[in-house]
């Protein structure tokens, strides 16, 4: 590989990781969001607020940058797991042991690799489609974190989790999360935070978000569930004084201490592939 092509591959990986980067400043500063925290309020959360995602966020840029680096080299998925406990251990290690972005170092993490990937070997397959296709079966048969909430959650109430929704090439993304973006903006007139709360409240309408199944159990992910959906059936941000609505289903969820923090990293990856051209 030539010094040019190396420079090249080194600037597009330094792209990706700032893009990544930028779609989780994107999420967190996006409200009302359903007991998730932003610049407003911390949601249902009292270890973390809108600064310390924002500083976490900005942390894990070099390890995206890894991962897209990795993805471009072809690396299988024990190297992108490697580069995955490294930006955990920073993040833990910048926050004092509080989890800000587990799920999306996982998630965000594998689509910036398939960017990698995609960016060096062309192909007009999906992100969603590269993770599956070169690491779908890795994940899977991968080690399980025991220590992980989501995973309990997922064990105890049988839903797939983040692992097979990645194994799967992310469905919900393709199927809910880019939909719901692009038609937020045209109900909206356009509004990008708009949309991003569309986007966030048709996800939690239909994912079985194994934050919500750990913090309030299947009455309280049925809970959420029906709250969002209601919300989107109402007209979602293209009724009058949707914010308004929107804020009432936070508070309820802050009531019942529930957080989709699923829906929201899964938010942060619509908006990644949505802005790299990924089709529904």
């Amino acid at each position: 590989m030539s010094g040019q092509t190396q420079t090249r591959r080194a600037d597009r990986a330094e792209e990706l990781a700032l893009l990544a980067s930028s779609c989780l400043h994107l999420e967190i500063d996006t409200y009302p969001k359903p007991g998730l925290v932003s610049p407003v309020d911390t949601g249902s959360h009292r270890d973390m607020d809108a600064a310390m995602l924002h500083a976490s966020a900005d942390l894990l840029m070099p390890y995206f940058a890894d991962l897209a680096a990795a993805g471009m080299q072809g690396a299988d998925m024990g190297r992108l797991r490697v580069i995955g406990i490294e930006a955990e251990r920073a993040m833990l290690a910048n926050t004092g042991g509080v989890n800000t972005y587990r799920g999306a170092i996982f998630g965000l993490g594998l689509l910036t690799a398939a960017a990698g990937f995609r960016s060096v070997w062309q192909g007009g397959a999906t992100l969603g489609g590269v993770v599956a296709r070169l690491w779908g079966d890795a994940i899977l048969s991968g080690p399980v974190l025991l220590r992980s909430h989501g995973m309990q959650a997922a064990r105890q109430h049988g839903a797939g989790g983040a692992r097979r929704q990645a194994a799967d090439g992310f469905p919900m993304l393709y199927t809910i999360g880019l939909p719901a973006l692009i038609d937020g903006e045209r109900i909206s007139g356009g509004d990008a935070e708009a949309s991003r709360v569309q986007c966030c409240f048709a996800l939690i309408a239909r994912l079985d978000d194994t934050n919500l199944l750990h913090r309030g159990g299947a009455d309280g992910l049925a809970f959420a569930r029906r709250e969002a959906a209601q919300f989107i059936a109402r007209g979602g941000v293209g009724q009058s004084g949707w914010r308004e609505e929107a804020k009432i289903v936070h508070d309820a969820f802050v009531e019942r201490n529930l957080s989709p923090g699923g829906s929201a990293d899964l938010l942060a990856m619509s908006l990644f592939a949505r802005t790299l051209g990924d089709p529904c």
